[in-house]
C-alpha cells in the first residue's frame, strides 16, 4: 500500500530559527520575550511600531527600561501567569498576557502579548457581543412564537354529536403522519383543531409552524415557504433566511387558506410534499425536512379543481385525511356550552366578572344563525361583557342585531331547540350524579333533589344504564 503520509522537509537550525522569527513578527499587536532576569530576548515589529521604537535596539535591555508598568520580570520570579490583565502604557489602558515558559519546572523565559492596544476595544467587543446576544434572544422569541401552540383537544368545547365524532376522527389522525385537510367556514376553529392534532401527535415536542397563504403577498410567498440565501434578491437579509418548511423539520407545518395558494406555486408545493426536499431561493444546496403537513381552507377545493382553479394532483395529496368542521348553525347544541365557556374565559381577562346568561338571553343566542361561527360568538361575548355591569347577561345586554328575527311568541322550532338543550343538560347532570355516588340511586336522587322513582323514569328516558359501565 502506498504511504500517503506527508513528509516534512528537513530544515537546518538556521532555517527553523528564521521561520520562528517570521512567525513571531507576524503576531498581531505587540509581543516580546524576556529571559528569567527580565532582559528582552525578542521584540516584534508590531510592538515597535506601536511604541515608536526600533525592535532590534531593544534586545538585551531590561524590560522595565522599555515598557512602563510592566510585570514581565515579576512573572519570571513568581512563575504564575497573568492572563487578560489591564496595563497602562503611554496613557492608554491595554489588555495583556504574561505567560512564564518553563522547562523541568524552572522558568526559562516569559512571553508577553498585547491583546488590545486600547482597553476600549474590549468594551466595544463586549457591547458587540451583548448586541448579538440580544439579537439571538429576539430571534429565539420570534421562533418560539412561531412554534408556540396554545390549544389541545381539551379546549374544543361542544356537546353535539357532530363535534364529538370530529374529535374522535382528529385524535385518530394525530397518530399518523399523513397530510390532513381541514375544511370549514371562516371562524369555525380550523387552527384550533390543527394545534390540537399537533399536541396529540408524536411531534408535539417539536415546532408547530403556521403560515396563512392569503396573508402573504404573492411575490414573497415562495421566500416564506422555502427561505432564501444571502443576496438572493434586492432587500434580502445579508444572512439569508430559513423558510417555514425548514423551520418545521421534525414538527408540523400548518398552511391556512391553502385555496389562496397561487397556481404557479402549487407544483412546487407538490414536489416538496412528495420528496420532502427543496432549495432556498438563490441557493444551490438541497435541504431535506421531515415535517407533517396540515392544511385548511374555507373554500370548496373540489369545486375549484373542477373549475381549473386548483391542481387536482395537489388536492389529492393534501386531502389524504379530510376533516370537516360543521358551521355553528348546524350544531345548535354547542352554542350555549360555547357561550358559557367563552364568557368564563373573557371574564378571567376582564375587570368585570359575569357568571352567566339569563334564560331569555340564551334563547336569543340559540336562534341566531351565526354566519361568523365561533369567532362571531366570541366577539359578541367580549363586546357584551365590556358594556355590562351585572353578573347575569340579559337580552338587553346583547347586541341589537341579534334581536332581529326573534318572534314575539316563540314558535315550535324555538321550543324544540330549548328542549334539546335542557334535555342534554339534564342527562349530563343525572349521569354525573350517578357516577359521583357509584350508581347509588338514593344518594344520586338526593343530590339531584328529585324522588328516586322520578330518577328511574328519567334514566329510562335517556337510556342510562342502571349499573356502572
Amino acid at each position: 500500500m502506498e504511504d500517503k503520509e506527508k513528509k516534512l522537509p528537513a530544515l537546518s537550525d538556521k532555517q527553523q530559527l528564521d521561520v520562528l522569527n517570521l512567525v513571531f513578527n507576524h503576531i498581531d499587536n505587540g509581543a516580546m520575550v524576556t529571559d528569567p532576569d527580565g532582559y528582552i530576548t525578542h521584540f516584534n515589529k508590531q510592538y515597535g511600531l506601536f511604541l515608536g521604537l526600533e525592535p532590534d535596539d531593544q534586545i538585551g535591555k531590561h524590560v522595565t527600561d522599555v515598557v512602563e508598568n510592566t510585570r514581565m520580570h515579576i512573572v519570571a520570579k513568581t512563575g504564575k501567569a497573568e492572563i487578560n490583565v489591564s496595563q497602562s502604557i503611554r496613557g492608554q489602558k491595554m489588555l495583556v498576557q504574561r505567560i512564564p515558559i518553563k522547562e523541568n519546572g524552572k522558568v526559562i523565559a516569559v512571553f508577553g502579548h498585547v491583546l488590545f492596544k486600547n482597553i476600549k476595544d474590549v468594551s466595544k467587543l463586549a457591547n458587540k457581543l451583548s448586541e448579538l446576544k440580544s439579537q439571538v434572544k429576539r430571534y429565539q422569541k420570534e421562533l418560539n412564537s412561531l412554534r408556540a401552540t396554545r390549544y389541545s383537544f381539551e379546549n374544543i368545547i361542544g356537546e353535539s354529536s357532530q363535534i364529538k365524532t370530529l374529535i374522535k376522527e382528529a385524535v385518530k389522525s394525530a397518530a399518523t403522519h399523513l397530510p390532513i385537510l381541514i375544511s370549514g367556514e371562516s371562524g369555525t376553529g380550523k387552527e384550533l383543531f390543527a394545534q390540537s392534532i399537533h399536541n396529540c401527535s408524536s411531534r408535539r415536542s417539536e415546532s408547530f409552524i403556521r403560515l396563512n397563504c392569503a396573508a402573504i403577498p404573492k411575490d414573497l410567498l415562495e421566500a416564506e415557504l422555502f427561505g432564501y440565501d444571502r443576496g438572493a434578491f434586492t432587500g434580502a437579509k445579508s444572512t439569508g433566511k430559513r423558510g417555514k418548511f425548514e423551520l418545521a423539520d421534525k414538527g408540523t407545518i400548518f398552511l391556512d387558506e391553502i385555496g389562496d395558494l397561487p397556481l404557479e406555486m402549487q407544483p412546487k408545493l407538490l414536489r416538496v410534499l412528495e420528496e420532502k426536499e427543496f432549495e432556498r431561493i438563490g441557493g444551490n444546496r438541497i435541504i431535506t425536512a421531515d415535517f407533517r403537513l396540515i392544511s385548511a381552507s374555507n373554500q370548496n377545493l373540489a369545486a375549484m379543481v373542477e373549475k381549473g382553479e386548483f391542481r387536482a394532483d395537489l388536492y389529492y395529496r393534501l386531502n389524504v385525511v379530510p376533516l370537516h368542521i360543521p358551521p355553528l348553525r348546524e350544531r345548535v347544541a354547542d352554542i350555549i356550552p360555547l357561550a358559557r365557556h367563552l364568557l368564563k374565559m373573557a371574564s378571567e381577562e376582564s375587570l368585570h366578572q359575569a357568571t352567566g346568561f339569563s334564560h331569555e338571553a340564551e334563547v336569543i343566542l340559540l336562534t341566531h344563525s351565526w354566519p361568523g361561527n365561533v369567532r362571531e360568538l366570541n366577539n359578541v361575548i367580549e363586546r357584551t361583557l365590556a358594556n355590562n355591569e351585572d353578573e347575569v347577561i340579559t337580552p338587553a345586554d346583547l347586541p341589537f342585531y341579534l334581536h332581529q328575527g326573534i318572534p314575539t311568541q316563540p314558535g315550535v322550532q324555538l321550543n324544540s331547540l330549548l328542549k334539546e338543550v335542557v334535555a342534554k343538560a339534564e342527562k349530563k347532570a343525572i349521569h354525573d350524579a350517578l357516577k359521583l355516588t357509584d350508581y347509588n340511586k338514593a344518594q344520586a336522587a338526593a343530590i339531584l333533589g328529585i324522588h328516586r322513582t322520578l330518577l328511574y323514569k328519567k334514566m329510562q328516558k335517556y337510556g342510562l344504564s342502571l349499573t356502572a359501565e
